[in-house]
C-alpha cells in the first residue's frame, strides 16, 4: 500500500523470505515422517525407524507427520521471530483502520474524484461529513498525484473542471471549497448518478 511505512511493509514482505509458514519452519526443525508404498502388502507403510525417538508433529492440513529434531534454542528462535511477525500484523491492521482508512479504506489509485452525496443530512451530519473528508484529503489525498472533487446536486458542483494535480495549495482549496458548501441544495432523483457520470467522463481518472 502507498501509505504504509516503506519499513514496515518491506518487513512485511520479508516474511515469506524468512521462511515462517508453518511447512517452512517444520522444514528447518525437523524432517517429514515418511511413507512408501509396499506392493506385497498393497497398502503405504511408514517407516518406524523413528517411533519414539523424536517428540512428532502432525500437520491437520494434510495429515503428513514431522519428526522434530531441533534443540530448544532453535525452537525458541522461532517462536521470537513469529512474535515479531504477529505484532508487525497487528500494527498493520491498526494502521489499515485508523483515521481516514476507517471510513474509506486505503486510497491506492493515483488520480481519484471524490464524488459528494449529502442527501439530507442534518446539519450536525453535514458537518461531520465534511470533518471526514476534510480528513481524508489531508491524510490521503495528499500522497496521490491528481484529485477532484464533485457535488451530487441538480446543478452539479466542481471543484475543479478537471483533475488537479496534489500540492499542499490545491489540498488547502479543496477543503476550504467544501467548508463554503451550503447545507442544503436543490437535487433530483438522477443527481447521484450524473455526478458519477461526470467524475467517470475526465479520462485520467482511475477511482
Amino acid at each position: 500500500q502507498p501509505l504504509i511505512s516503506s519499513s514496515k511493509w518491506l518487513q512485511l514482505h520479508g516474511l515469506k523470505r524468512n521462511k515462517l509458514s508453518l511447512s517452512q519452519i517444520l522444514s528447518q526443525i525437523g524432517f517429514q515422517h515418511r511413507k512408501d508404498y509396499v506392493t506385497t502388502l498393497g497398502k503405504l507403510v511408514a517407516s518406524r525407524y523413528a517411533d519414539g525417538l523424536f517428540p512428532q508433529y502432525e500437520r491437520a492440513q494434510d495429515g503428513s507427520v514431522y519428526n522434530l529434531t531441533a534443540k530448544k534454542e532453535l525452537i525458541l528462535h522461532f517462536v521470537d521471530c513469529l512474535m515479531g511477525a504477529i505484532e508487525l500484523y497487528k500494527q498493520r491492521m491498526e494502521w489499515l483502520t485508523s483515521e481516514s482508512r476507517q471510513i474509506f479504506g486505503v486510497i491506492q489509485e493515483q488520480c481519484i474524484v471524490i464524488v459528494l452525496d449529502f442527501g439530507t443530512a442534518a446539519p450536525t451530519e453535514f458537518d461531520l461529513c465534511r470533518d471526514a473528508l476534510s480528513m481524508v484529503l489531508v491524510e490521503q489525498v495528499t500522497q496521490i498525484a491528481e484529485f477532484n472533487l464533485i457535488r451530487a446536486a441538480q446543478d452539479i458542483m466542481k471543484w475543479q473542471q478537471k483533475s488537479t494535480p496534489v500540492s499542499e495549495h490545491t489540498v488547502k482549496s479543496a477543503i476550504t471549497w467544501l467548508w463554503k458548501l451550503d447545507h442544503m441544495t436543490a437535487a433530483s432523483h438522477t443527481s447521484s448518478a450524473e455526478a458519477l457520470l461526470e467524475a467517470m467522463s475526465d479520462e485520467v481518472v482511475s477511482s
